[in-house]
C-alpha cells in the first residue's frame, strides 16, 4: 500500500469508533439524567405511525382513522420493520440512527475526497468530524428522520460530483428516497438536474446532458409517486398535513425581517467547531470561479477538472437553498436548529477540504499559514468539548419530554376514560401512550384547522363542536384557551427546564359542557 492510501486505512475505526463514543455518550448522559427516551415529541408520532402500520396495517396515527401526517414516510417504514419483528423500538430506532451517522461521516469523507483528491488527509479528517460532531450525534439519537434525510443527500452529491452523467436513473431513485425522507428533498433534485444542465453546456455535450436529467427525473417520479398518490387520497394535497401545518402556524415569525430570518437560521447549525470552518469553506469555493465563468461565457472553458467543475458547486447550493427557504417560508431555530442540521455534512465537507487547502497554499505565507493552523488546532480541541456540552443538551431534552409530555400521557392514560377525545397541539407521546382519540391542534391528524390555526377561540368552537373532553398544552401557547371559564385544570406535570417551553408545565383541562 502507498503512503499516499495510508490516510484511507483509519477511515471504517475511526468513523465507527467515533460514532459509537458520540452515542454512548449521549444515551449514557441521558440515563444517568433518569431517561432513556427521545428529545422532542415528533419521535413519538413516527413511532406511532410505525406501530399502526405494523400492528394493523394502518397508515393512520389514530387507529381506524387514516391520515397524511407523516412528513417522513421512508422513515416511518424503517421503523415499523423493527414492530414487525418485535425488537425492543428504543433499541431498534438508535440502531438506525446510528447506522445513519456512520454512513452520513464516510459520505462526508467520500465527498470530500473527490472534491479535494490532492488533499490525503482531507477525507479522513472530515469523516472523523461527521462521526463526532455534536449537531449530529444528537440527530442521530433523537429518534427523528434528520440523518437518513442527510445521508441520502449526500448519496445524491458523490453521484452527482463523481463525473459525467452515468446512470442518472439510479440518482433518481434516490432523490426520490431523499423526497420520501422530508418533502424539500425536492430542493437537491433541482439542484442536482441544474449541476448536470450546466455541466453540458460547459463541457459543450448537451445530448448527454438532457439525457441524464430525463433519466434523473424519471427515477425521482416513480420512487414518489405512491407517495403523493396517497397523500392526495386522505389529504387531497400531494404533500403531507404538516407540511402546511407548520408553515401557517409559524406564519407570524414571518414579520420579522428577511435579513434577520437569513442571519438565524444560517447560524444556527454553525454553533459548534464547524464555525471555525467557515474560512476554509469560502476558500475553497474560489476554486469553482473558473467553471462558472466559462458558463456564464465570461471566458472560453477550461479543460474539465476531474475534482472541480460546475457540479462540485451544486452541494454547497443546495445548502445555500435551503437556508433561504426556510428563511422565506418557516424560519424556525428551536430544537438546536433541527430542520438545518441536514446541510452540515456539506459544510463539514467545504470546511475541511479547504482548511487543509488553505494551510496548503499559504505555505510560503506567514500570516494566512499561522492562520489556518490555529483554525485547523482549534476545531480539533473544541470539537470534543462541544460533544460533550451536546451530550448535556441532549440529557436535558429527554428529560423534558419525559417528564413532561411522557408523564402526561401516562396520567391520561391511567386516569381518563378509553374513549375520551383529547384535544392537544403535542401528539406524540400522547398518541403512542394513551391510543385516546385526538383532536390535534397542529393539524397533523386533523388538517381542516389549518385556515384558523392561531386562532384561539375557533380552536375553541371546533374543540366543542367535536365533544372534546380534555385539552393538554402548554398555558402559555394557547392563553385564550386556558382562560376560558370552561376549563378546569385537573393535572400538572413536574415542570423540568432547559426544554422549548422553558420552566413552564404542561397541563391537563377538562373541558365543562355548556
Amino acid at each position: 500500500m502507498s503512503a499516499r492510501s495510508e490516510p484511507g486505512r483509519w477511515l471504517w475505526p475511526a468513523v465507527v469508533g467515533g460514532a459509537a463514543l458520540g452515542l454512548v455518550l449521549y444515551l449514557g448522559l441521558a440515563r444517568d439524567a433518569g431517561h432513556i427516551g427521545f428529545p422532542l415529541d415528533d419521535a413519538w408520532i413516527h413511532q406511532t405511525y410505525a406501530r399502526n402500520l405494523a400492528e394493523r396495517g394502518e397508515w393512520a396515527f389514530v387507529p381506524g382513522q387514516p391520515s397524511a401526517g407523516s412528513t417522513a414516510p421512508l422513515w416511518t417504514l424503517l421503523l415499523a420493520l423493527g414492530y414487525a419483528f418485535h425488537l425492543p423500538f428504543r433499541v431498534w430506532t438508535y440502531a438506525l440512527g446510528g447506522l445513519s451517522l456512520v454512513g452520513t461521516a464516510l459520505l462526508v469523507a467520500r465527498l470530500t475526497g473527490r472534491l479535494f483528491p490532492d488533499q490525503r488527509w482531507a477525507p479522513l479528517l472530515a469523516g472523523l468530524t461527521g462521526a463526532l460532531e455534536w449537531h449530529l450525534v444528537w440527530a442521530a439519537a433523537s429518534g427523528m428522520e434528520t440523518l437518513l434525510f442527510a445521508l441520502l443527500a449526500l448519496a445524491v452529491w458523490t453521484r452527482v460530483v463523481a463525473g459525467p452523467p452515468r446512470r442518472m436513473f439510479l440518482t433518481g431513485l434516490l432523490c426520490g428516497a431523499l423526497l420520501l425522507t422530508r418533502p424539500e428533498g425536492i430542493t437537491a433534485a433541482a439542484w442536482a438536474a441544474l449541476a448536470l444542465l450546466g455541466d453540458a453546456v460547459a463541457q459543450r455535450r448537451w445530448r448527454q446532458g438532457w439525457a441524464g436529467v430525463a433519466a434523473l427525473a424519471l427515477g425521482t417520479a416513480l420512487t414518489l409517486a405512491p407517495y403523493v398518490a396517497l397523500n392526495l387520497r386522505l389529504s387531497g394535497t400531494p404533500w403531507p398535513n404538516t407540511f402546511y401545518a407548520k408553515q401557517a402556524e409559524y406564519a407570524v415569525l414571518r414579520l420579522v425581517p428577511l435579513p434577520l430570518r437569513l442571519w438565524s437560521v444560517a447560524t444556527v447549525p454553525l454553533i459548534g467547531a464547524q464555525a471555525l470552518l467557515v474560512p476554509g469553506l469560502l476558500w475553497g469555493l474560489r476554486r469553482g470561479w473558473e467553471p462558472l465563468r466559462s458558463l456564464l461565457g465570461w471566458r472560453q472553458p477550461a479543460a474539465d477538472s476531474a475534482a472541480w467543475s460546475l457540479r462540485s458547486l451544486a452541494p454547497l447550493a443546495w445548502a445555500a437553498t435551503t437556508v433561504a427557504i426556510y428563511a422565506l417560508r418557516l424560519p424556525v431555530t428551536y430544537q438546536h436548529g433541527r430542520y438545518l442540521i441536514p446541510i452540515l455534512p456539506v459544510v463539514l465537507t467545504y470546511g475541511v477540504g479547504g482548511t487543509l487547502d488553505l494551510l496548503r497554499s499559504a505555505h510560503w505565507h506567514m500570516l494566512p499559514r499561522l492562520l489556518s493552523r490555529a483554525l485547523l488546532a482549534a476545531t480539533v480541541v473544541l470539537l470534543p468539548i462541544f460533544l460533550f456540552l451536546g451530550a448535556q443538551a441532549y440529557a436535558r431534552d429527554v428529560a423534558f419530554i419525559e417528564e413532561e409530555m411522557v408523564t402526561v400521557a401516562q396520567w391520561l392514560n391511567a386516569h381518563t376514560p378509553v374513549d375520551a377525545r383529547i384535544a392537544t397541539h403535542d401528539i406524540g407521546a400522547i398518541g403512542y401512550f394513551t391510543r385516546r382519540p385526538l383532536l390535534d391542534l397542529a393539524g397533523l391528524v386533523n388538517p381542516e384547522i389549518i385556515p384558523f390555526i392561531r386562532d384561539e377561540a375557533a380552536l375553541l368552537a371546533w374543540m366543542r363542536q367535536n365533544e372534546a373532553d380534555y385539552l393538554v398544552t402548554f398555558p402559555s401557547w394557547y392563553p385564550v384557551l386556558t382562560a376560558d371559564p370552561g376549563m378546569e385544570e385537573v393535572f400538572r406535570a413536574r415542570a423540568v427546564g432547559g426544554g422549548g417551553a422553558g420552566d413552564e408545565p404542561m397541563v391537563v383541562y377538562r373541558l365543562r359542557r355548556p
